[in-house]
């Protein structure tokens, strides 16, 4: 490839990444949210996509302890769903608390940064920085598994990205970004479960490093991710047609 042919593909890209795109029809949000709720609600299929929210869990744990000074040592996701960041430093403090705390909000957030590129028109830059998100999870992924789910996930939304109609695209990005809003409060509720049993959840976690209660915590992440639910679908159905005159 010589150099003009470099610099046209590059502008060809950048000039996607600028693309604004209409936003759809608010039958085709709402579709998609129903959609994503079916998703989440449905438990053998939820029991294989929630890997994509503790894959975000996860990352939530991983860009907070570099940012707070951690070591990240590498991430690994499970069959089960699960998922465990490790990081070195001191286990305690601050920086511990937050690297903790950072879990389970961190899908919720995501899903409200999509909703908020999505009400712009910015779609193909969402999904290609969810790709690139991914191809930098690669990096620190120490498991087949994990490096499985992530590839997977990252084709997924690559081929969508790149070969996708216009009309795919759309329904895939609202459809990734409801999913993630609602799929980051039913881990809450389902962390709650885990609590109970004192499985060393993140709440319990919290609850050593701080001598809060552990249902504190849990509490606090229901307050986040509902919050986020309620902005991002605001940000994702748009303003309602006012109805009658002035």
């Amino acid at each position: 490839m010589d150099l003009s042919e470099m610099n046209s593909s590059v502008s060809s890209v950048t000039d996607r990444l600028g693309e604004v795109s209409p936003l759809p029809p608010l039958w085709v949000v709402v579709s998609t949210g129903v959609g994503a709720l079916a998703l989440v609600m449905y438990p053998p299929v939820w029991r294989v996509l929630r890997t994509v929210v503790t894959i975000a869990h996860e990352v939530g744990h991983a860009v907070v302890a570099v940012v707070t000074g951690r070591t990240l040592s590498g991430i690994r996701l499970h069959s089960d769903t699960s998922g465990v960041t490790v990081s070195r430093g001191k286990p305690y403090g601050l920086g511990m608390i937050l690297t903790t705390l950072a879990g389970y909000p961190s899908p919720s957030l995501v899903g409200l940064g999509c909703a908020a590129l999505l009400a712009t028109g910015r779609l193909t830059l969402m999904l290609w920085l969810v790709v690139a998100a991914l191809a930098v999870l690669l990096l620190v992924i120490r498991n087949l598994f994990g490096l499985l789910a992530v590839v997977v996930t990252g084709a997924v939304t690559f081929a969508v990205s790149w070969y996708g109609t216009a009309t795919w695209q759309g329904v895939f990005g609202y459809a990734v970004a409801w999913f993630l809003l609602l799929g980051g409060l039913r881990a809450v509720v389902e962390l709650q479960r885990v609590r109970v049993r004192g499985d060393g959840s993140d709440a319990d976690q919290l609850s050593r490093l701080t001598r809060l209660p552990s249902l504190l915590w849990v509490l606090f992440f229901a307050a986040v991710t509902l919050a986020a639910l309620v902005a991002g679908g605001s940000l994702l159905i748009g303003p309602l047609p006012s109805v009658g005159g002035a």
